[in-house]
């Protein structure tokens, strides 16, 4: 019985056990649900918050990276003007500048450093004292400076504190001018944004935002390196958003005022309704986890519909903000506009909140614009897009360019409805017009280069005398037709044509007459040639032909032939008869790939051979002729040689008493210790020599020599009486040469110059007559050398007065055989005699010769008879016989051995 009711009272327990436990569950259930309920709603909250921040922040975001993007996209119209314009000045530069100013820009001031010194500046006055300002020289700003040289690109520092006050971004610019390889660097522009118009107009200084926001370089690692704006707020988990800029980025950091924690009545509030809905036991779980699944759906879509509300509301405020564009909405049916606050600041309008009018627009329209714009908005509004550029005269007089573009818009059951924008197009415009302008300048200045280059290439290659093509063209002509010939004929004709005594009209009759005749003679060398043929003037009276070298040289003959011809005819200037001719030399190349360098030196060659063949004819070149210069030039390049090693010296030829037959004097003979080719006398070198100019040298190293024998000489007791030198025409006309020998020292009478009779002729040349005048006053005897020969007159002698004459040995040599030779040479004796000058037969090869010459009166013989050209050495052997011999001779005679 007892056990009955124990177990009794354990059932109804286990009963309301039983009943409880559901609840029990629920109550579990609910208060787990209302623990994550409450974390969803925290998170939620947070979100909802984070998604607020972002969207603010996003609009800064946006409207810091379009105002920095509009005045950098200013400045670079002004530095695209700058690489148009590298010249421009400062009046140019402010004008330019102050159209940046005028729009609604952070700009404080713009700088222009050409070549890295600042050069122009606005506004000016502020600025003034940064002109000069050499960026090399500023440590501080270099490192910029240099960035921008080494990328070529905008670089953006700062923010900086700026001298003026306050605070700024420096932007720099690089401008570059010319194009392709001519482009380089002109220089560096430089603007200054200001930092709080900057802030202000981006919207971080506004009251109403409650964020704590902080920027800083997108560099940063942490973002407080880097920071420049606000607080740090690393540690509070802040929404950021990149700036993106032109030269780099920023992050933007931002938390609300008070942190991410949500309100707290609110969440007491729903705490509290939590709890009630866990008193409400008898909702089934199931449905209460339903409706959570449900919530937490809806929570997710609403997170999508706010991010996609975010980016409409960040790109729409991009739009309108940072690219400063009205929108405009126009109902067609009742022909009404609605403008927002930037449309009414295009148009000069009031913003009053008021519905416009069509007719407000079309009033706004600069009167000259407005039937074109309002017929363009008729006639594209119904396909559907209108898109026009008109100006817009605003009350206050100013005029702005604006681009307008609408769509047409219909919604059921509402009115067809015009939804557009106006864009500010006035610096645009004003931008293409300074670049047209520029433009137009800069065609007609190319025009201006262009034919500049023309002419100054035509004169490059053209004489300005004759219009002939010059040395250059020629030379141009010559290396283009090389390979294939001369019009790709096979061959190559040159005539190097060079005219004769023009030197002597020029000096005569003056280089008018001389440029005159150079004229006369392009003009006969057109006429005598084909009309593609070449002719080029190359130097003063010297031209060359470039023609076809055929298969013969018959053509090429007659055609040289007939410009001699021609040239040899007279020609008048101002009443002149001018007369002159022409030495041609020909030379011919046949083939491919002609060396047309030496075909011009071949040219040369043959008409240095018509000069020396007596002018006024034709010479072609040939193998012989080549060897002879090359041999020519050989031993020329060893005469110098021979001059500076000193490998000319004397011999000498003894001069003897015609009666006593005792020693006068010698003859210095020049002679070559060639190296290879042995003794040379000076019929082998001598003409060479003179050629080279170098025979005053040769004389004067003959002299020197000759008087360093006779001091030796002296000093053995071997005195030779007299020697004579040869002296050339040259060496007389150098007017230092009376100098030169004075500091010789030489012993007066104990030289004497030999001349040969063509140099002293009646005409005497001044420079030469006063240094024979000089001779005199040293002492040194004046000869003329084979007398009889040349040209010199009775009174050549009377003023000249030598003191001796030299009878040249073709006189000498029939004397034995011919009276009438022999009365030839007693009437040179007779007129030496009757002047008072002594004469000298030379070339006397035997003793007949020498006893007849005795007879008529000689005073000095000379020759093979008595002794040949010998050595200094032979010569001094010679002396100390001669000595012995008359020395034996003195002992043998009679009154010695009487004084014995």
């Amino acid at each position: 019985m007892a056990r009955t009711k124990g177990a009794g009272r354990s059932w109804r327990w286990l009963g309301r056990g039983g009943t409880t436990a559901p609840v029990l569950v629920a109550l579990i259930v609910i208060a787990v649900v209302a623990v994550l309920v409450d974390r969803q709603a925290q998170t939620l909250a947070e979100n909802q918050m984070r998604a607020q921040t972002l969207a603010q922040i996003s609009v800064i975001r946006a409207k810091l990276e379009g105002n920095i993007s509009a005045n950098v996209q200013l400045v670079r119209g002004l530095v695209s003007t700058l690489s148009t314009e590298p010249e421009m000045n400062q009046a140019r530069f402010a004008a330019l500048a102050s159209n940046l100013f005028e729009e609604d820009s952070q700009l404080r001031s713009v700088a222009a450093a050409p070549d890295l010194v600042v050069r122009l500046t606005y506004p000016y006055e502020p600025n003034r004292t940064a002109i000069g300002l050499d960026y090399r020289n500023m440590p501080a700003q270099w490192g910029s400076i240099e960035e921008v040289i080494r990328t070529g690109r905008l670089v953006m520092a700062g923010p900086v504190d700026l001298v003026q006050g306050g605070q700024g971004f420096i932007s720099r610019f690089p401008v570059y001018t010319g194009d392709g390889a001519d482009r380089h660097l002109w220089g560096i522009v430089s603007a200054i944004v200001d930092v709080e118009r900057l802030y202000a107009d981006s919207g971080l200084l506004d009251p109403t935002l409650r964020l704590d926001i902080s920027i800083s370089s997108a560099s940063a690692a942490d973002g407080a390196g880097g920071r420049f704006f606000g607080p740090d707020l690393s540690a509070t988990n802040p929404v950021v958003a990149d700036v993106v800029l032109p030269a780099g980025a920023w992050r933007i950091a931002a938390v609300p005022y008070g942190g991410w924690q949500r309100d707290m009545g609110a969440l007491l509030l729903l705490r509290g309704g939590i709890g009630l809905a866990g008193a409400l036991i008898f909702l089934p779980f199931l449905m209460t986890a339903r409706m959570a699944s449900e919530r937490h759906r809806h929570i997710e879509a609403l997170g999508l519909r706010e991010k996609a509300l975010a980016q409409v509301t960040r790109r729409l405020n991009l739009a309108l903000d940072a690219s400063k564009i009205g929108v405009w909405e126009m109902d067609l049916t009742q022909n009404v506009e609605m403008w927002d606050e930037r449309t009414h600041q295009l148009y000069g309008r009031v913003p009053d909140g008021a519905l416009r009018k069509h007719a407000d627009w079309l009033s706004a329209v600069h009167p000259e614009d407005r039937d074109r714009a309002e017929g363009a908005f008729r006639s594209m509004i119904g396909s559907g897009r209108y898109e026009c550029d008109y100006r817009v005269l605003r009350p206050d007089g100013t005029v702005l360019h604006v681009r307008s573009m609408g769509a047409l818009h219909r919604e059921p059951g509402e009115p067809e409805r015009v939804i557009g924008v106006n864009l500010d197009i006035t610096a645009d415009v004003r931008l293409a017009e300074d670049l047209r302008r520029a433009n137009t300048l800069s065609e007609a200045r190319n025009q201006a280069l262009e034919e500049a280059r023309v002419r100054i290439e035509h004169n490059a290659l053209h004489d300005s005398l004759t219009g002939l093509p010059n040395r250059r063209y020629l030379d141009d002509i010559l290396a283009r037709n090389a390979e294939h010939g001369f019009h790709e004929s096979g061959g190559i004709a040159l005539l190097h044509i060079d005219l004769d005594r023009f030197k002597q009209i020029n000096d005569t009759l003056g280089h008018a007459a001389g440029d005159a005749m150079l004229i006369h003679a392009s003009q006969v060398l057109r006429q005598q040639c084909r009309d593609d043929d070449f002719i080029a003037r190359i130097g003063g009276d010297e031209f060359v032909i470039v023609a076809e070298a055929g298969q013969t040289d018959a053509a090429l003959s007659d055609l040289a032939l007939r410009v001699v011809a021609e040239m040899r005819k007279p020609a008048l200037h101002e009443g002149h008869e001018c007369r002159f001719g022409v030495s041609v030399g020909l030379a011919v190349a046949r083939g491919r790939d002609i060396d047309v360098r030496q075909l011009l030196i071949n040219a040369d060659i043959a008409l240095y051979r018509a000069k020396d063949r007596g002018r006024n004819r034709l010479e072609f070149f040939s193998e012989s002729l080549q060897a002879e210069v090359i041999t020519a030039k050989r031993v020329a390049d060893e005469i110098l040689k021979g001059l500076e090693e000193g490998a000319f010296f004397p011999h000498y030829q003894p001069q003897f008493d015609a009666r006593t037959h005792d020693l006068m004097g010698v003859e210095a003979l020049a002679r070559w210790s060639h190296p290879t080719r042995g003794l040379l006398a000076p019929d082998a070198f001598m003409t060479i020599a003179e050629d080279l100019n170098v025979v005053a040298s040769l004389d004067r190293m003959i002299l020197e020599k000759t008087l360093a024998d006779l001091k030796r000489w002296d000093e053995q007791g071997l005195r030779v009486p007299r020697a004579s030198v040869n002296v050339s025409l040259r060496r007389l006309d150098d007017e230092g040469l009376v100098a030169s020998l004075r500091d010789l020292a030489i012993e007066p009478g104990r030289i004497s110059f030999e001349l040969v009779e063509s140099i002293y002729l009646d005409e005497r040349d001044g420079v030469v007559g006063w240094n024979i005048d000089q001779l005199k006053d040293l002492g040194i005897d004046i000869e003329i050398d084979d007398f009889g020969t040349g040209y010199a007159s009775i009174v050549s002698l009377q003023k000249l007065r030598p003191n001796r004459l030299k009878i040249d040995r073709q006189l000498v040599t029939p004397i034995a055989d011919d009276p009438a030779q022999r009365r030839l040479v007693s009437s040179i004796v007779d007129i030496g005699a009757s002047m008072g000058i002594g004469i000298v037969a030379e070339g006397v090869e035997t003793l007949e010769q020498a006893e007849i010459l005795r007879d008529l009166g000689c005073d000095v013989l000379q020759g093979y008879a008595f002794a040949r050209p010998m050595a200094p050495a032979d010569l001094q052997q010679f002396l100390v016989a001669r000595r012995a011999d008359r020395g034996a001779i003195a002992l043998n005679s009679p009154s010695v051995r009487r004084g014995a």
